[in-house]
């Protein structure tokens, strides 16, 4: 396979036009579920907030304005074609441009601080960006992106279970961290669940876990149940919609795996509003 020649100035754009998309336009497994759950919601209050996230997300998408004021810390997860060079910048500060453009130019709200503890002081661009690579065989870069907002992503949570904790233990600490943010990360909420791997790979299932669409299911039969058990449970907990009361607290639960060691069984679960904003394009 020949060396293909990428100019970054393509990934800027490609970038820039998946971050203004997304947060003008709510994904179609999303709004097909918040129709569904209008039709179904048994709290007239929580029906009545349904019809408002629709319709705000209708509005969003033919103004193209941001569907919530907090429009995020963008994050990539990126397939990298093991035959392609970028010319003319590198791949990251290409990607960075992208997220830059589109903040600002798309009039979407910068949420980024400089440093996490002592100089808090906003970048003003929303740079930079989260980027987790993998290098694959190819001629192709893959991109699936999504800008997390930070009332759902301070909910979520990770703990190293231990084997003897077994399915119980994964689902008790599901469903703990779920009670445990009730009406804080705006419900209906998606929930990503990842298990196995190390400490941080748990965590970066769980995130990349929120950007599966909604209407899809874990390959694994076994863990495909897991799912429809812990959205039936996760709705009998009442909170509904805003956290008003009501049967439709969350619209999907997602789970990704990896191998892990065999003295351990890490468990993320990385929690998401109900617009759960991503995008995947490939160049």
């Amino acid at each position: 396979m020949d060396i293909r020649r990428i100019d970054a100035a393509e990934i800027t754009a490609a970038v820039k036009s998946l971050f203004m998309d997304m947060n003008y336009n709510i994904g179609s497994d999303i709004l097909k579920a918040l129709e569904s759950a209008k039709d179904n919601e048994t709290s007239e209050t929580g029906r009545s907030v349904l019809s408002q996230l629709i319709e705000n997300h209708k509005i969003a998408s033919s103004e193209e304005v941001p569907i919530c004021q907090d429009t995020g810390m963008a994050v990539l997860f990126v397939e990298y074609g093991d035959h392609v060079v970028i010319e003319n910048g590198s791949f990251e500060d290409a990607v960075r441009e992208g997220v830059r453009h589109a903040y600002i130019d798309g009039y979407l709200r910068k949420s980024v601080v400089t440093d996490p503890v002592f100089d808090r002081v906003n970048t003003k661009d929303n740079t930079p960006a989260v980027i987790y690579t993998e290098i694959v065989k190819g001629d192709k870069i893959k991109i699936l992106a999504g800008c997390k907002g930070f009332g759902s992503e301070n909910m979520s949570a990770i703990k190293m279970l231990t084997p003897s904790a077994g399915i119980e233990g994964v689902k008790k600490f599901i469903m703990d961290t779920v009670l445990y943010a009730g009406p804080n990360p705006c419900p209906p909420i998606v929930v990503g669940i990842g298990i196995g791997g190390t400490f941080e790979k748990a965590a970066m299932l769980a995130k990349k876990a929120t950007l599966r669409p909604i209407d899809t299911h874990n390959p694994d039969e076994r863990y495909a149940a897991l799912e429809d058990e812990l959205l039936e449970a996760i709705n009998r907990t009442g909170f509904g919609p805003a956290g008003l009361g009501g049967s439709t607290t969350a619209i999907g639960v997602n789970i990704e795996t990896f191998p892990t060691h065999i003295a351990g069984m890490p468990v993320a679960v990385n929690i998401c509003c109900h617009a759960a904003r991503h995008k995947e394009t490939e160049i």
